[in-house]
């Protein structure tokens, strides 16, 4: 049987999206409607951008707890616009039991097991966090507290798509307490340049480092960070977030501490995290008619290793070469899957690593063993070489180095392709229908946002924090602009 194709992204993008997914063995939609089941080979991706976040993040001072799942609905209540801009998105857990239903079909909600406060499925886990420091925070001995979760939420959401938008995702939650304003904004920033190294140093994703606007920031925050990221097909994403909330939660919670000079002042707080939506940008951000392209730093195998035989004898002799190969490879930190099952031809196996998105593929026939060759074919440009095996280990080694700085390259040399300034609205109008960040100046009010948005669907992605920060017009409104920021249309 054929190997079947995908659908290609110039044909229909999100089908091709959709259908990369579940071939390559990432996720498939589950029987709870929005939800998604994470496979194996997905997951093992999710735990690699675990592992090194993680190390980041541990590198900073912030250490791992973990925090209820349940959230009072009150304490949602006690921000008010931390519960306005989540209520929506709710799940609301009324009843503790099931009782068989007396008409024998089935079983149904017992009326007498209904909660004396209704249960919030964490949406996110400030109010439940904040609830718990004020017991941990009395003295500014106490502070600050750098905590962080890996957990799950639930955002009841209408329109899914799997790892972009789902009703149940997986993420990390970081929460910090701080004594002052200005250790509270360092931190906020700081793990801005921890997300951005990750995405592109690991993820191979380049991204704009910025704020959001009023309009877009996070509910309860005073300032809200950002790391965007744009998509092959010219979409804007959000890679993740990083919140200055001020003293918001902790007049909300109470919590305070005594001052060296013995006054009670309310903490300062963070927020910050990414969730499993970076699997989605790094599929779109990388991947071709082929099926995924990984940055080798994230791929559950580097290299796979194919061996070409017609019987047992040739398979002990390619054996010989094959198993010291892998042993060196592994002690050189490469992982390697060395596939030598007879189930499927070679030609089938290619195109299923191909698909699956691994690095960087090896074969290995009778002929290459006579002649001392080995075929190595890189996934990122599909281009194929015959090298001599002595001494392959270390062309590999290197080779996985320029993969990953070439599919860092390529994203910017898109991004920088589709990127460009706009002046005038007319203008703006034509060109966000192409796709692609749009710099352009903007009065700095909701009003002229909105109405921006409303027309073309195009939202403020992020005011930028580097760049060029020469003031001007609005091209709405002609009123003074501080600096250009980036509008696009977003996932």
């Amino acid at each position: 049987m054929a190997y079947q194709k995908l659908t290609k992204r110039s044909e229909d993008y999100s089908k091709w999206y959709n259908e990369l997914v579940v071939r390559a063995d990432l996720a498939e939609s589950s029987a709870v409607r929005g939800c998604m089941v994470i496979k194996p080979y997905g997951y093992a991706i999710w735990e690699k951008m675990q592992a090194e976040l993680d190390r980041r993040f541990k590198e900073t001072g912030v250490k791992n707890a973990y925090f209820p799942l349940f959230i009072p609905k009150s304490y949602l209540c006690r921000e008010a616009e931390h519960v306005e801009g989540f209520a929506k998105e709710c799940a609301v857990v009324t009843h503790y039991r099931l009782k068989n239903d007396p008409d024998g079909k089935g079983v149904i909600v017992d009326p007498d097991a209904k909660l004396e406060e209704e249960l919030i499925v964490r949406p996110t886990s400030e109010t439940i966090i904040w609830s718990t420091y004020k017991n941990w925070i009395s003295s500014y001995r106490d502070l600050p507290i750098l905590c962080n979760q890996w957990a799950n939420v639930v955002r009841w959401e209408m329109r899914t798509r799997l790892f972009l938008r789902t009703a149940e995702f997986l993420w990390q939650e970081g929460h910090t307490a701080h004594a002052t304003y200005e250790e509270a904004i360092a931190k906020a920033e700081e793990m801005l340049h921890v997300y951005a190294d990750f995405a592109e140093n690991v993820m191979a994703v380049p991204v704009i480092k910025g704020v959001k606007s009023a309009n877009e920031r996070f509910a309860g925050a005073i300032e809200t960070f950002c790391i965007e990221a744009m998509m092959q097909d010219g979409k804007a994403l959000q890679a993740g977030t990083s919140h200055f909330l001020g003293q918001n939660f902790a007049k909300a919670f109470d919590v305070q501490y005594l001052t060296k000079e013995n006054k009670q002042e309310y903490v300062w707080a963070t927020s910050w995290g990414v969730s499993t939506r970076l699997m989605g940008a790094l599929i779109m951000a990388h991947s071709d008619d082929n099926g995924l392209v990984l940055p080798p730093a994230l791929a559950p195998y580097q290299v796979v290793i194919v061996p070409i035989f017609k019987n047992d004898e040739q398979k002990a002799a390619l054996d010989a070469k094959i198993l010291p190969l892998v042993d060196k490879l592994k002690k050189m930190g490469v992982s390697v899957l060395l596939d030598d099952a007879d189930n499927q031809t070679p030609g089938w196996k290619f195109a299923e690593y191909e698909l699956k998105g691994v690095p960087v593929r090896l074969a290995l026939g009778m002929r290459d063993l006579e002649n001392g060759t080995i075929e190595v074919v890189r996934r990122d440009t599909l281009e194929k070489q015959s090298l001599a095996f002595e001494g392959i280990e270390q062309h590999i080694k290197q080779l996985l180095d320029d993969i990953q700085k070439n599919i860092f390259q390529k994203a910017l040399d898109y991004r920088q392709t589709k990127t460009r300034i706009c002046d005038s609205y007319e203008e703006f109008k034509e060109e966000i229908k192409k796709g692609g960040f749009l710099l352009c100046h903007w009065d700095g009010t909701p009003e002229t946002e909105e109405k921006i948005k409303e027309e073309t669907k195009a939202t403020i992605r992020c005011i930028p924090l580097e760049g060029d920060k020469t003031p001007g017009k609005c091209m709405v409104t002609g009123k003074p602009s501080k600096q250009r920021v980036v509008f696009a249309i977003s996932y």
